[in-house]
């Protein structure tokens, strides 16, 4: 069960008098869902691999009614309005942040009053949030009691076939399913999920986010290169996925660097995000909530990998990485599909405001824009707010 908190309660309410004065008359309901950062296991989830999401605790709000035509119409706090028709909203047909609502509608028009504090472009899963508000909330309009994961499939196969992104389930998955102070381990295969209780406050210790402010675009083709390096990588080492590879096989990559970078990767993650999983039950436990401060080589080692072997950092995110950790951070890395977006530093809480303004003094010194700061806490999944 999800219990929003009163400020999520006065956030919804606050939108829906919005939608009666923009949109005239009454929204049937306000529908809510978050975005996501991921504590490890990155580009895992399309080579049937394991990653540890959680819930941030940024937001999408959605006040959402059904039309009797097909018209679209809709307005985000943050990015403007569109009017579209159901006619005009296949693959390619839509531009921008509407192409994520659109691609979840499939049998009705909308009014739409979309506000979100999930920051656009920092790798924490603005799409997923949208779409993963939008879906739920059309489930529940339409009488669709639909189990969660199948959900998270549909607004998958939306960003796929509308947007354009030929994305992995995690986002989604982690938006649907997510749980007020646990992590998400997900093994993508099978599609199993296990909450695992996280409480770094416990331990002494914080998560923390650094919106980069870089450019951060994933639709411009080098997600799905990095997506069919893997394929034939496995195809390559003859297993249906890399998940079914092991190092001993990757120097028959060796004609191949690039592939076996690649691989070398995913491989590499995997093993860090069951050494995770393992980290989490066992400062589950108690007393032993200690047992986290250990995660900090783990995200040093993933972040050295989706720099040299994956290639898929920039500038701005080694810059944050390499200030935490030099500010005293445990270990940081990057964290979403890369080439922009955020880095995540395991710090010690006393040390939270000093890695802040490491960061912020190396940002500066570059004539960079203000990186922006905050806390990671496991929040909870999508839901009906009022």
């Amino acid at each position: 069960m999800f219990h929003a908190s009163a400020a999520l309660r006065e956030r919804s309410e606050a939108l829906a008098e919005a939608f009666q004065t923009e949109l005239g008359g009454a929204a049937e309901g306000v529908w809510s869902a978050p975005g996501r950062v991921n504590l490890i296991g990155e580009h895992t989830d399309y080579n049937d691999g394991l990653a540890l999401p959680l819930a941030t605790p940024q937001r999408t709000l959605c006040a959402v009614r059904r039309r009797a035509d097909e018209r679209m119409r809709l307005i985000s706090r943050q990015a403007g309005r569109q009017e579209l028709s159901l006619a005009s909203c296949g693959p390619g047909q839509v531009q921008g942040w509407a192409a994520y609502v659109a691609g979840v509608v499939w049998a009705t028009g909308l009014d739409v009053l979309l506000e979100s504090d999930v920051p656009m472009g920092a790798g924490l899963s603005s799409s997923a949030a949208l779409e993963c508000a939008a879906i739920t909330a059309l489930a529940e309009l339409w009488g669709h009691c639909r189990e969660p994961s199948e959900l998270a499939r549909l607004a998958q196969r939306a960003e796929v076939e509308v947007v354009g992104m030929p994305c992995g389930l995690l986002d989604q998955l982690a938006s649907m399913h997510a749980r007020a102070g646990f992590a998400l381990a997900v093994d993508f295969r099978s599609l199993s999920l296990e909450r695992v209780p996280f409480d770094p406050a416990s331990a002494g210790l914080a998560l923390l986010v650094i919106d980069t402010r870089a450019p951060h675009a994933l639709v411009d083709g080098a997600y799905a290169e990095r997506r069919h390096a893997c394929q034939e990588a496995a195809r390559r080492l003859g297993v249906a996925s890399l998940r079914d590879a092991s190092p001993e096989q990757l120097p028959v990559l060796d004609a191949f660097p690039v592939l076996q970078r690649r691989a070398r990767h995913v491989l590499g993650e995997n093993a860090r995000v069951a050494a995770s999983l393992d980290l989490l039950r066992e400062a589950s436990e108690p007393g032993r909530a200690g047992r986290l401060a250990a995660l900090g080589p783990l995200l040093d080692s993933s972040h050295a990998s989706l720099r040299d072997d994956y290639e898929v950092t920039v500038p701005h995110l080694d810059v944050a990485a390499e200030a935490a950790e030099r500010a005293g951070a445990l270990g940081a890395r990057m964290v979403g599909g890369g080439f922009g977006g955020s880095v995540l530093a395991l710090v010690q809480a006393p040390d939270r405001e000093a890695v802040a303004r490491a960061v912020a003094a190396d940002y500066a010194a570059r004539g960079w824009q203000a990186p922006r700061f905050f806390d990671a806490l496991p929040g909870g999944g999508a839901a009906r707010i009022r």
